[in-house]
């Protein structure tokens, strides 16, 4: 585990990261707050690819809490049985969608806490949702985010909640909004696990990185 950059590498890194990619997207196909709830609840030990395949039919028949219990487990289990765990997820998605019904009229709520009461959705989910939908600079750290907060410097914990406690303490607030996504197809894309492509990395010369590839 690397210690913690100091701000003036953290603003260039970020600077960098920006001027490559000004406004970077999730990967997750939704059309709404609710379609995005249950995307990242599907999303779980699964492909971001691997969801949207399985979504893309489904959100045209069901993209509202109503009309995901009107489809019913049977119908949402054919959509998604390609994705990993579908019958506990199927299960999830039908107890959140009633939930959603019966206690908020339907509507996504906007508070973590309210989020992480739905079944299936934790605190990774629930910053997700909170970061696309309301733009609220939350920090959902996946295994990407940890990997490379560690390996960098940028936010080095022992765990994802230290992870998260030390990209909201360090990464300068205005780079907080997108820091999440940045990080994500970093790691995703750049700084992969087992042999990560550092002589494609637009801040090779700022990390601490000590096993550095061509």
């Amino acid at each position: 585990m690397a210690k913690q950059l100091p701000y003036h590498t953290m603003r260039e890194i970020f600077a960098r990261f920006q001027a490559a990619d000004p406004a970077p997207k999730g990967e997750l196909d939704h059309v709404n707050a609710y379609t995005l709830v249950v995307a990242v609840a599907l999303s779980a030990q699964a492909t971001d690819a691997g969801v949207n395949k399985a979504t893309r039919e489904l959100f045209k028949i069901a993209d509202t809490p109503q009309k995901m219990l009107d489809l019913g487990e049977e119908r949402l289990i054919d959509h998604i049985k390609t994705i990993g765990l579908f019958r506990n997820k199927a299960k999830n998605v039908m107890k959140l969608s009633r939930i959603l019904v019966e206690e908020y009229g339907g509507e996504v709520p906007s508070s973590r806490a309210a989020l992480q009461s739905l079944p299936g959705v934790g605190r990774k989910t629930a910053n997700v949702v909170l970061n696309m939908w309301w733009r609220f600079p939350a920090q959902a750290v996946d295994t990407h985010i940890f990997r490379v907060g560690n390996r960098t410097g940028i936010a080095p914990g022992r765990d994802v909640d230290a992870v998260e406690r030390a990209i909201e303490d360090n990464i300068p607030a205005e780079f907080q909004l997108h820091a999440h996504h940045w990080l994500i197809l970093h790691g995703r894309y750049t700084c992969v696990a087992r042999k990560p492509k550092c002589g494609a990395c637009i801040i090779r010369d700022l990390c601490p990185y000590e096993d550095k590839t061509e």
